[in-house]
């Protein structure tokens, strides 16, 4: 066969992903870790979305060492409003995604969260779920068939939690439990336990279980708390 062959949108899509992957594995001897970064954006997380966005950094730069990170910014506010931006690979690019939202009222939708990550894990390899919230207004029986889906798929979740509701500690343990992941707690007048939980969380997206155990091995107090959970 002479002269070019033209492939479908589709056919072309699955080429440019294989290259893409392949390019990944010469590059840096692995694939790229993905991670979704997940945040509660209803009215009363406004102090706490301020915080994530000023450390939301110390991501990439706990992965800096073993290979390139991709992190998707997913956030729900309003009514029934639930959005997930492009996946970026700096913290630049974040912090400008996360600078164009303010928080608004609206109820928790935790389980279109857990259904968005479930679909993007069954198109590529997810890392990681990391989630930061401060309330649950949702069905715990229904989040759980939710969690146990994205668990089946090897996709942990990590749950951080601010604040002292019970349901909402209840409900994030469930999750962090059935996809083998971890929960923790944060205040955020220590923003430092924050940063130190969100940069463990996605050295574990690049790096796995090993990472996790090294960074643990040299005392990182996050480090453990998670890995004591998984």
């Amino acid at each position: 066969m002479t002269g070019k062959q033209d492939l479908s949108p589709r056919r072309r899509g699955d080429v440019d992903a294989f290259i893409a992957d392949a390019r990944d594995i010469v590059a840096g001897g692995a694939a790229r870790g993905r991670l979704i970064f997940a945040l509660d954006a209803t009215m009363s997380r406004q102090p706490t979305w301020d915080l994530a966005q000023s450390i939301q950094g110390e991501m990439f730069r706990a992965t800096a060492a073993q290979g390139a990170l991709d992190v998707q910014l997913v956030y729900f506010r309003g009514f029934s409003e639930c959005r997930a931006s492009r996946f970026v690979s700096g913290g630049d690019g974040l912090a400008k995604f996360m600078s164009q939202i303010s928080c608004r009222a609206g109820r928790t939708q935790i389980a279109k969260v857990l259904r968005h990550a479930r679909s993007e894990a069954k198109s590529r390899r997810l890392g990681a779920l990391v989630y930061i919230g401060d309330a649950c207004e949702e069905d715990v029986d229904a989040l759980g068939q939710a969690a146990g889906e994205l668990g089946l798929l090897g996709v942990r979740a990590f749950m951080f939690h601010e604040g002292p509701d019970t349901a909402a500690r209840n409900a994030f343990c469930e999750i962090a439990r059935l996809t083998g992941g971890a929960y923790a707690a944060f205040d955020r007048s220590a923003p430092r336990r924050l940063a130190d939980l969100m940069a463990a969380a996605a050295a574990y997206a690049v790096g796995g279980l090993k990472e996790l155990e090294k960074r643990a091995d040299k005392g990182e107090a996050a480090a453990r708390l998670l890995l004591a959970q998984m």
